[in-house]
């Protein structure tokens, strides 16, 4: 492992007593702390802010794709859902029917851009694949309609007509398998997170295994 800089170097380094010396000095063990690793955490954040933005926004477009296409096959009208919610959120103005398209734009693909950076922490943290995405799409789900419930511009699912709740479910799904996809590409370049390193040290279903040491759950 290639010498630790900083602080580092400072810590866990005992100094072994001459001979005769009469000290009650007695060589320490290395305690890797956080601060051996700077910036280890923080740079895994780091990315995860950038990757999560872009992952995201790859995710709204192609959940917006997806859209058109369902709509040109039902007919069913654009929604301007969206607009109204930040309309609420930050006290614009409101009108009735058809709402500003920059204003429309700019809470779908903000949303979906800012909730990416979630699905990126998760695939940096080492939560990545189907699985992982489809607990994103819960996540997805949840946090659109508390946007939409507490400003009073939807109302709870259950009181959807059934295709409508099989349509939205299915273009969230959408949103957050692309993102899904696009954020665990990216986390795959730094190599394995965190939690797939713990499980690497026993691979398979057990219980009770330790966790790992802070300088190896990071790579170090």
């Amino acid at each position: 492992m290639a010498p630790v800089q900083g602080r580092a170097a400072q810590i866990g380094v005992g100094k072994t007593p001459a001979a005769g010396a009469g000290t009650s000095e007695q060589p320490c063990r290395t305690e890797w702390v956080e601060a051996e690793l700077p910036g280890t955490r923080q740079t895994m954040l780091k990315r995860a802010l950038w990757q999560g933005l872009l992952a995201g926004t790859a995710g709204g477009v192609v959940m917006t794709l997806g859209e058109k296409i369902e709509q040109a096959v039902t007919g069913r009208p654009d929604s301007h859902v969206p607009a109204r919610v930040l309309q609420r959120l930050t006290g614009m103005p409101e009108r009735p029917g058809t709402q500003p398209l920059p204003v429309n734009w700019a809470m779908h693909y903000g949303q979906a851009a800012l909730l990416g950076v979630l699905r990126s922490v998760m695939s940096q943290a080492g939560l990545r694949g189907p699985v992982a995405s489809a607990k994103f799409t819960v996540v997805r789900l949840t946090n659109d309609q508390i946007l939409e419930n507490a400003t009073g511009v939807g109302a709870p699912p259950p009181t959807w007509p059934r295709t409508e709740l099989v349509v939205d479910i299915l273009h969230k799904a959408v949103y957050a398998f692309t993102t899904g996809a696009v954020a665990d590409a990216l986390a795959a370049r730094s190599g394995p997170g965190p939690g797939q390193r713990h499980a690497a040290v026993r691979p398979g279903r057990h219980a009770h295994v330790g966790p790992l040491p802070r300088w190896h759950a990071y790579g170090a």
